[in-house]
């Protein structure tokens, strides 16, 4: 959920070229997924694998039909020479200037934790770090990031230790097996204005969060209770300069957005650990222009009826374009990263 211009997305075609098009009609030509390769990353020191797949798609914007896909991911494997680091990232940008800045973040960040000698020994302290530079490097670039910026959500794997960074409202997704059952656990939460604690601090650096009918007249501002996502979402709590209408960002934490930074959004990640173990097949990074309509566990029921990863990912962003066009006439862009766990050894659960 980006800027006040919101968000966008677009259904995919299946393996058969024929059958997509037909089944896709007049959005056929220009809504095709790319990036559908399977790759493997080794992990020498534990005896597993990362078998995963990316997908990246633009959204359909009937009044903007040339406009770009704003995603940009990263994958890297073997960070600092180290065959037992590899990193995921998603990158969700926003504004007139998202494409951009989610291509800064997206190689700017990798190099940062590459260059970080401090990265095996304090992966946590290495994360916030790269985020602050990050966006550091990004305000002094040449990009506009006044009212542009970008979300990230990401991964890094050392050894059987996994590090989930967030910055905004894309998502990180666990698999965890519970008997016969396979539940989500999110690896991240979503840094938006419905999180009270989100709210309260950007209140504290003097935003005004109201909703766009709040700040038109039609509602009254002074009723600050806007459900949850699932109940707000067509008109959610924003952030903006008091008495003005910007920058509208309804979300709390980003990298870029230089003129939000003035009423509280941050770029400082949170961090969440966890042991990787048998018991976790899969984990999943996507952009919330999956996670607008889906559920978490709705992604991860939805991986574990596929073998292969990107049947997978087609699978998610076609529900995903389904949804949107079901409540809206356009839809966001969408990326997926859905990472495999191979032939880890048991032993006991351990997160943090």
């Amino acid at each position: 959920m980006g800027c006040i211009h919101g968000k966008c997305c677009s259904r995919y075609p299946s393996s058969s070229d024929e059958e997509s098009r037909e089944e896709l009609g007049p959005y056929a030509q220009t809504h095709i997924l790319t990036n559908r390769s399977l790759d493997v990353a080794y992990v020498p020191c534990e005896n597993f694998k990362l078998e995963y797949s990316v997908l990246t798609q633009r959204g359909f914007y009937p009044d903007f039909p040339e406009k770009e896909n704003q995603d940009s991911y990263c994958i890297k494997r073997e960070l600092q020479g180290n065959p037992n680091i590899h990193f995921f990232g998603v990158f969700d940008g926003h504004g007139q200037f998202g494409t951009e800045c989610s291509g800064f973040v997206k190689d700017r960040l990798v190099e940062i934790l590459s260059n970080d000698l401090q990265l095996v020994e304090n992966p946590v302290r290495a994360y916030i770090s790269a985020f602050s530079t990050a966006n550091e490097e990004l305000h002094s670039s040449n990009i506009d990031d006044s009212m542009s910026g970008t979300t990230a959500i990401t991964a890094l794997v050392i050894g059987d230790m996994l590090y989930v960074a967030n910055v905004g409202d894309s998502r990180g997704v666990l698999a965890v097996k519970e008997g016969n059952a396979v539940i989500a656990k999110d690896l991240s939460s979503d840094q938006t204005p419905f999180r009270t604690d989100e709210c309260e601090r950007v209140k504290l650096c003097g935003a005004s969060v109201l909703t766009v009918d709040q700040v038109e007249g039609n509602k009254d501002p002074s009723i600050q209770a806007w459900g949850d996502e699932e109940t707000g979402g067509d008109d959610p709590p924003r952030l903006w300069v008091p008495n003005e209408k910007y920058p509208g960002t309804a979300f709390t934490r980003s990298v870029g957005d230089s003129v939000a930074e003035n009423i509280g959004v941050v770029a400082d990640p949170e961090v969440l650990t966890v042991q990787l173990t048998a018991n976790y097949p899969f984990f999943v990074l996507a952009s919330d222009g999956v996670f607008e309509f889906i559920s978490s566990q709705t992604v991860v029921d939805m991986v574990s009826k596929y073998e292969d990863p990107r049947d997978a990912c087609s699978a998610i962003a076609g529900e995903a374009y389904k949804l949107w066009l079901e409540h809206d006439n356009r839809t966001d862009d969408i990326t997926i990263i859905i990472v495999h766990i191979k032939n880890l050894s048991v032993h006991e659960l351990s997160d943090s």
